[in-house]
Parts: structure tokens; sequence; C-alpha cells
């Protein structure tokens, strides 16, 4: 599903992340680990061509989107859910959702039966203000908003920062649920209780690289691992 070779990030002319190499199979729930300023954000947002790539390439499904502007990444089947959640808050719930129906189409499009589905709690207050939620209802908002957009692929940025254990435990279950309807999900977060949880693989970067790369019981098990994601 994504492949990036050699892959190095940054703003302007300073590169955040170096040669990263990482591969994310379709259907998998795959974790990228790291303490704040390690460059998980620049990461997501290199792939969704938010930032400047330096050097080597990104692929989705075989195709090389290493030059593709934004708008045309989310065309191919990627969505963002922004750490911080970022969701239009002066507007209605529902016009975050349809605005999100725009990543995939070039009118807004009805909200999807999926996200009414997934988001029962939303779909009962679709004409009620965003800024009125919770965080968690702002996170699934977010979530939903990405959704709405039908990706192949999600990208989390930090999806379960500040939010209660039992809104963590849900967002959890939600992620799962995703993958067993054919969603890929890249999640970059520091939680890592959370991230080996509901990930399958994860990816541990430090200063920019990647140090560390398994299937997530042999992460658990890995004691340097906590290192990297103590402050």
């Amino acid at each position: 599903m994504l492949c990036l070779k050699n892959t190095s990030f940054g703003y302007g002319s300073i590169t955040i992340c170096h040669n990263i190499n990482l591969e994310i199979k379709s259907g998998e729930i795959v974790c990228l680990l790291g303490r704040n300023g390690m460059g998980k954000t620049t990461t997501l947002e290199g792939i969704m061509g938010l930032n400047h790539q330096h050097a080597g390439s990104v692929f989705l499904k075989d195709e090389d989107i290493s030059q593709k502007p934004t708008h045309k990444r989310a065309r191919l089947g990627i969505g963002l859910v922004p750490q911080g959640r970022r969701i239009f808050a002066d507007i209605s719930i529902r016009d975050n959702l349809r605005l999100g129906t725009l990543a995939g189409n070039d009118k807004c499009q009805p909200i999807p039966e999926m996200i009414i589905e997934f988001f029962p709690i939303l779909s009962e207050r679709l004409g009620q203000r965003a800024n009125t939620l919770s965080g968690g209802e702002q996170q699934m908002l977010a979530i939903g908003r990405a959704l709405a957009g039908e990706p192949q692929l999600v990208l989390l940025d930090e999806p379960s920062e500040g939010l209660a254990p039992l809104v963590v435990d849900a967002i959890g279950k939600l992620l799962t649920h995703l993958r067993s309807r054919g969603i890929t999900i890249f999640i970059a977060e520091q939680n890592l209780s959370f991230a080996l949880t509901v990930s399958d693989r994860g990816y541990v970067l430090e200063k920019g690289r990647i140090v560390l790369e398994g299937k997530t019981d042999l992460l658990q098990s890995d004691k340097t691992v906590r290192e990297y994601l103590v402050v």
C-alpha cells in the first residue's frame, strides 16, 4: 500500500527526517513511535505532500507520488487526521463531514453511510457546532472527516493525545473495525501502550531516523523501545 524508500523530509532547506525506509501492506495497522520532536509529524506530513521532500521516493500502491501535490494524493486515497484534531470549530458537524468528502470529489457529497454507522453520537447532532463537542468527540469528528473522503490509507497523528483512557480505548476499537473493512492505517504515537495494542507492526523514530522496527509483540518485549520514548 505505502512504501518509503530512502526518503528525507523537512521544511525549506532544513531536513528533519533522514533516509526513512518503511512499508505498510494493505489492511495493516502500523505505528510510528517516538517522543515529541523526533519527526513523526514531519513524516506523516511528508507522505501527504505537506512539506519538502529532500530525497528518496514515496510509493502508493507501486506508484511514485513524490512529485504529486497534496490534493492529488488525497484523490489517490490518502486521508490525514492531524495532530490536535484541527476541526473547523465554527461550523456544524455536518459541514465538517461534508467538507471531508471533497478529498475524493470535485464537489461536496452527501455524508457516506459508513460515517453515520461508525459515529452514531455525531450523526445525532449533525446541526451542532463543532466547537461544542468534547475533546473525544472532536477527535471522532476529525477521524470521520478524514473517512468522509473514503480513503484506502488513513494517517493519524497522535490520535490519543489528551484524551481519557475510555475514549482512547474506543478509538482503538474503531481502528480495528476500520481494518476489518479493508482500510489501511498508519499511526504516529508516543503512547506506547495504545499504539502497540492496536498495531500489527511498528517503527521507532529517534532524531529523525528509524532506529528500530518489528512486529508489535517483539517491540513490546524490547526494553530499548521504552528508552526511546522516555523524555
